[in-house]
């Protein structure tokens, strides 16, 4: 029987699951599907863990979320089709839900559909080699050629190795930092961190805190720091300003030049004194338990080199990558590369010859190239999410009404960046109206599932 790997049980390896274990509700064959976390539970980076730098294994954390994060954007436009909100709380919950309430969301879904039972808990993948010699081909894309797959399970302590067919990169690649060095860095007397490790804004109460970057957790960390009582907030943004208009407080600086001491220099000759450095300077894309041959390379954009349709690995069609591209788009994306992935993989899409499909790669990255401003990406992103649709039964997703929903919520977040989230959206499957929730995020200090969904 056909063997397929699944690393990650996070929203991708997830979205991997139920795609073939809809086709087996469906009433397909499917091949054994296994599954390996090298956490103890599933979520991947919604799975909140207080540690940092290594867990209780030895192994790299892999999540990057901190307490008290919210949503920051719609839940509807991450939406499962086949599993709604409505479907999980039984009643109508705001648009900005925060981690505890969205992790309940994923695992709900996965046990509603028994996706557990493919997977194997605290396993960490150590490397994965292609045996191309058995097909005869160097570049291994003959139907003979298999990998191998080594494991260490943390529980038994035993390392081990098995045989797959295929494999469904699904890490993710927001897990591995991006640490830019300034000079000065080495004598600074407070603390630098990447958003990586940031686990908690209380603990910057009452400090300067300049956080690099101009990007989505640089606004949310910054918003985070300033909401939880940060005497100030300072942003370096290189590419020009983020046109937010920040609350008293906080401040946009242009990059930095140098660190003297406590104080920061920037490029337009200013300087202000700082007592923490938070660097939300983005990830690299990171696999290193694929053998080198097999390792995406890719920057952080909606169409990313390598990847046929953005799934499938042109160099060797028998590895699948799922989430790689930046995103608007999230988990219902990610099911739709899924089910794109798990057809090619079962033969139901028949892939065109390499010299095919290192054109469509290269037509996808010129057409991303085109796009001229954040309305246009966003269209991007959902008409390349239509269209792995279109190529598989997935459920309809209406693309053009989440498209309109980032815009809204765009608009919303130019308007007023600390109350973006005091706002309702409609569900592209239900019809739903969000209820705007009982307190403004403001001054929303807890972020229990309990709190969020209570009546108040």
């Amino acid at each position: 029987m056909t063997r397929v790997a699944v690393i990650g049980a996070g929203p991708c390896g997830l979205s991997q699951l139920q795609a073939f274990n809809t086709a087996k509700a469906n009433g397909a064959e499917i091949p054994e599907v296994v599954c390996y976390e090298k956490q103890s539970d599933l979520g991947g980076l919604w799975n909140y863990t207080w540690r940092t730098g290594l867990d209780e294994n030895g192994e790299a954390v892999h999540g990057s979320m901190y307490r008290y994060l919210w949503s920051n954007g719609p839940k509807e436009c991450l939406e499962f089709a086949d599993y709604t909100f409505d479907d999980h709380f039984g009643k109508p919950i705001g648009s900005f839900p925060p981690r505890a309430v969205l992790y309940d969301y994923i695992v709900g879904r996965a046990d509603k559909f028994g996706l557990r039972d493919y997977i194997q808990f605290n396993t960490s993948v150590q490397s994965v080699v292609y045996n191309s010699a058995t097909d005869g081909g160097s570049e291994g894309r003959g139907s003979e050629g298999r990998f191998t797959v080594t494991i260490d399970n943390h529980e038994s302590g035993e390392r081990s190795s098995s045989e797959f067919d295929h494999v469904v990169v699904a890490t993710g690649h927001f897990s591995t930092p991006n640490m830019p060095h300034y000079p000065g860095y080495d004598s600074f007397p407070g603390r630098i961190l990447h958003a990586h490790d940031f686990r908690d804004a209380v603990e910057f109460a009452d400090k300067n805190v300049l956080i690099i970057g101009g990007s989505y957790s640089a606004e949310d960390v910054g918003s985070q720091c300033w909401k939880y009582g940060a005497k100030s907030v300072t942003f370096s943004v290189r590419h020009g300003p983020m046109g937010f208009d920040w609350p008293e407080g906080c401040q946009e600086k242009p990059g930095i030049d140098r660190v003297e001491g406590k104080t920061v220099h920037f490029t337009d000759g200013t300087s202000t004194e700082i007592d923490a450095i938070v660097s939300c300077t983005g990830y690299k894309h990171h696999f290193p338990f694929m053998a080198p041959e097999l390792q995406l390379k890719t920057a952080n954009v909606l169409a990313c080199d390598m990847l046929y349709q953005g799934v499938v690995f042109q160099p060797n069609n028998k590895i699948m990558y799922l989430g790689m591209q930046d995103q608007w788009y999230t988990f219902n994306m990610f099911d739709a590369q899924a089910w794109y992935a798990r057809d090619a993989i079962m033969g139901r899409i028949d892939l065109p010859s390499p010299d095919e499909q290192a054109r469509w790669i290269a037509d996808f990255v010129a057409l991303e190239g085109e796009v001229t401003d954040d309305y246009g990406l966003i269209d991007f992103q959902g008409a390349y999410t239509k269209a792995l649709v279109e190529a598989t039964d997935h459920p309809n997703i209406d693309t053009d009404m989440i498209d309109a929903m980032f815009k809204t919520w765009k608009g919303h977040k130019k308007a007023d960046i600390m109350a973006y989230r005091d706002n309702g959206h409609q569900s592209p499957f239900t019809g739903t109206e969000a209820p705007i929730h009982h307190t403004p995020w403001v001054q929303a200090m807890d972020d229990s599932l309990e709190d969020f969904l209570a009546e108040k």
